[in-house]
């Protein structure tokens, strides 16, 4: 099994997962990018060609599985996994500005994944925050 890496405090108290946190402040970042000039690479791909985007996004999602092999591969290298880390990172940042792009929040993408909870799952958390009916089967009809 690889190693799993935890980073503590100067406590030396494991940390609260900071994922939601980390999550909500790059989505935040992102949606004030496209507002920034072309200088902004996030600006760039919310206002340019969307297969510079797509494109961008399959070659990262390439990368952090290639990444992932070299973590099996090498049975959890340290310098492996760091780079997997890096991989999946960029994999989430340009997900997330597609996700942008496509006029879907944070809240409404975590909606979804809370869906594909079991009801046992849900009831461990206590619920679970479900999509909001405006976002119900949004796309998967066609106007007449």
């Amino acid at each position: 099994m690889p190693n799993t890496k935890t980073y503590l405090s100067d406590d030396r108290t494991p940390p609260q997962s900071q994922i939601g946190a980390s999550l909500e402040s790059l989505a935040h970042t992102i949606h004030e990018r496209r507002n920034a000039g072309d200088e902004s690479y996030t600006h760039r791909l919310l206002t340019g060609d969307i297969d510079t985007l797509l494109k961008k996004v399959a070659e990262e999602a390439h990368e952090a599985t290639l990444a992932a092999k070299d973590v099996v591969y090498n049975e959890g290298d340290d310098a492996q996994v760091n780079h997997l880390r890096y991989e999946a990172a960029d994999v989430v940042y340009h997900l997330m500005v597609l996700l942008e792009r496509c006029g879907i929040g944070l809240d409404e993408f975590a909606a979804e994944l809370n869906t594909r909870m079991t009801t046992e799952e849900i009831e461990e958390r206590g619920g679970v925050v479900l999509l909001k009916p405006e976002f119900v089967n949004r796309g998967n009809h066609v106007e007449k």
